[in-house]
């Protein structure tokens, strides 16, 4: 690579940087004190990619084994992994051990790295730099990802356009180290966010023969050796994540039917919701809409306006968008008629695809699909411009601005953590309850803000919550609800329980008043060891007996 090279790749880099600042500001300029701890799923998401980056340095050997449902193991299956989410957040826990700065690193560097690959894609396929540069916004920072802050798997979007490009680079050139590269991408894309990791594996699978019928590579032998080869690389990859998951399902665990995939399908005021400021407008005439799925204009507007006009271009570029137009038409298709033909093959045919719950997710296939077409629309309109410099400055400034979320980026100040729980990470480890312990299903979500306070300690807890919930949860939840009791503490000894979190302040009062009463009853068996106006933590010594 020569320094021209090196010079341009440098800047580029730069850009994509600035871009995720501006875009994501103000989380961009506070990453260490703004989280999305206000609901139950950014809870669980900064608890999840905290564990990964703490356990892979602390005990690698015990990484599937979140201490969460103690005593099950292999808890991290119990829903998305976030594997690489956790690894890229490593350096900034270590360096820090806080878990929303641990968070926020990996929420800056999954944007910054969703644009940079889109930009290098459609520079590999011919776009020029303005193109490539609104492509690159149009998709890494589309309002589908910014309704899914609280949801980190669904940010993980860098593996979709990687993927693209490895697969484009094969295609020109056949060779076993580009194949091996391809089944690398798909690894990455699976172990970022499984949906999009399961997209990642239908768009090559789609562009795969897509490519074939267009540059009549039907015969060719080195072709198709390289698919095999990226296909056989991937497989033995990915196979060690799939393989517990796919148990789990047979167990009884993520059954999702078509039937069930209805209620999280789209529908046209999805097409049209948006939650980036600039769509405001737009939200009292849709409502009520199921989630977000709208591209936005710049990406709508010039992909679809790219795709009518794709006759007037040359073959290379008339494939690479009757590509991207035929895979936006097909994401479209599965993810408003989950109950058509077309996803109800993907059901049936495609192992693991059963897995998966949200058709509105392909939303994010379209939205990629229509910036790529996008990004050869702005190629036109500067090439064919007189002052190509000010259009091609306009251009990426009107794109900027229609995906422009400052002060619109949702968070809050970090919770504030009670100082029992770092009195607790002090005592010898051992098993945790927290109270109240939610009980009924519909407040089994309460329970992620133990999860994300257990950070602190990362003492094994019984309380969790997840997408699957273990048949025995709920019962010990009811024995352990009116801890101290009898029979509470009966639970607790049979599982081996030896800390006790009591938060009075989350009692109303009438309970609070029996839950003190309690508290002093049987103190005997409770030895203190933190206490203040909200918040008790008790070691338990003992239990009583009938």
């Amino acid at each position: 690579m020569d320094r021209a090279v090196r010079r341009e790749r440098a800047l580029e880099i730069l850009a994509a940087a600035a871009v995720t600042a501006l875009l994501t500001y103000p989380l961009s300029a506070h990453p260490a004190t703004l989280t999305r701890a206000d609901t139950a799923d950014g809870q669980y998401s900064i608890w999840n990619v905290a564990w990964v980056a703490h356990a892979l340095v602390a005990s690698p050997a015990h990484l599937l084994d979140a201490n969460i449902f103690y005593p099950h193991r292999r808890t991290l299956l119990y829903s998305e992994a976030n594997f690489v989410a956790g690894v890229l957040a490593a350096p900034a826990y270590w360096a820090t051990r806080s878990p929303y700065l641990a968070h926020s690193s990996v929420v800056l560097v999954a944007f910054f790295l969703g644009a940079l690959g889109t930009y290098w894609l459609v520079r590999y396929l011919g776009g020029n730099r303005t193109g490539a540069a609104v492509a690159a916004i149009c998709f890494a920072f589309c309002p589908h990802l910014f309704a899914h802050t609280t949801h980190i798997q669904l940010l993980m979007t860098p593996g979709i356009p990687f993927t693209m490009l490895a697969f484009h680079r094969m295609a020109d050139r056949p060779v076993r180290r580009r194949a091996v590269a391809l089944g690398a991408a798909l690894m990455f894309a699976v172990y970022s966010c499984a949906y999009y990791g399961m997209f990642a594996v239908l768009m090559v699978g789609y562009a795969v023969l897509a490519t074939a019928a267009l540059r009549r590579l039907w015969t060719s032998g080195g072709y198709w050796a390289a698919v095999a080869t990226a296909a056989a690389v991937a497989l033995a990859l990915v196979l060690p994540l799939f393989a517990p998951y796919a148990l789990r399902q047979y167990s009884g665990g993520f059954n999702r039917s078509v039937r069930e995939a209805q209620r999280y399908a789209a529908d046209w005021r999805s097409y049209l919701a948006s939650g980036a400021l600039a769509h405001a407008w737009i939200l009292p005439y849709v409502r009520p809409f199921g989630d977000v799925a709208f591209p936005g204009f710049v990406a709508a507007v010039l992909g679809v306006g790219r795709l009518v006009t794709a006759r007037t271009l040359d073959r290379s570029s008339r494939d690479v968008v009757a590509l991207y137009g035929g895979m936006a038409v097909l994401a479209g298709w599965a993810l408003l008629v989950p109950s058509g033909a077309l996803y109800t093959a993907i059901y049936t045919i495609v192992p693991g695809f059963s897995l998966m719950r949200a058709p509105v997710r392909f939303a994010l296939v379209v939205a990629f699909a229509l910036a790529v077409l996008a990004g050869f629309a702005v190629d036109a309109i500067v090439g064919r411009a007189r002052k190509a410099g000010l259009v091609a400055a306009a251009l990426i400034a009107v794109t900027l601005a229609e995906h422009y979320i400052v002060f619109g980026y949702p968070g809050a100040p970090i919770p504030q953590a009670s100082a029992a729980y770092g009195v607790l990470a002090r005592q010898p480890a051992g098993p945790v309850i927290e109270l109240p312990f939610f009980e009924r299903p519909r407040f089994f979500p309460r329970h992620a803000k133990y999860m994300l306070m257990s950070t602190a300690h990362w003492m094994p807890l019984v309380n969790g919550y997840s997408d699957y919930v273990p048949p025995d949860f709920q019962p010990n939840a009811i024995a352990l609800a009116p801890f101290p009791f009898p029979r509470a503490f009966d639970t607790a000894g049979a599982l081996g329980v030896r800390y006790a979190i009591v938060h009075l302040n989350m009692y109303d009062g009438t309970t609070r008043a029996e839950v003190e009463d309690r508290l002093q009853q049987f103190a005997p068996y409770l030895r203190p060891l933190y206490a203040d106006a909200d918040t008790r933590l008790y070691e338990i010594v003992g239990s009583p007996r009938p």
